[in-house]
C-alpha cells in the first residue's frame, strides 16, 4: 500500500477515488510515567514519556487507516493527515485520515 501526504502518487494515475479512510487510537501513560513527566515539565526539557506515547499512537492510527483502505481494495491512500486532541490529562487521541484510491 502506498501512503503519501501528497494529492498524487508520482508516476501513477488515479483511476478511482474510493473515499475517506481513517484510523484512530486513544492512548494514556501509566501513573508512574505521568509523575516522571510532571517532574520533567517543571524543570524543562523533552517529555520523552509523551513523545514515545504519541509516536506509538501515530503508528497504530496509521495501521488502522491502512487496514480500512485495504478493505476497500485501495492501491494507495493519498493526502494523509494526522490530528491530535487531548482527551484528559495524560491521554491523547491520534487520528490519521486520507483518501483511498485505485491506481492505473
Amino acid at each position: 500500500m502506498i501512503i503519501t501526504n501528497t494529492e498524487f502518487v508520482t508516476g501513477k494515475e488515479i483511476k478511482e477515488t474510493l473515499g475517506l479512510v481513517k484510523g484512530n487510537t486513544i492512548q494514556a501513560k501509566s501513573l508512574g510515567k505521568d509523575i516522571k513527566a510532571g517532574f520533567r515539565h517543571m524543570v524543562g526539557g523533552e517529555i520523552k514519556e509523551y513523545t514515545s506515547m504519541l509516536a506509538e499512537s501515530r503508528e497504530i492510527a496509521l495501521k488502522r487507516m491502512e487496514e480500512k483502505g485495504e478493505k476497500l481494495g485501495a492501491d494507495a491512500i493519498i493526502n494523509v493527515r494526522f490530528m491530535t486532541s487531548s482527551i484528559m490529562g495524560g491521554a491523547a487521541e491520534i487520528l490519521a485520515y486520507g483518501t483511498a484510491v485505485k491506481l492505473k
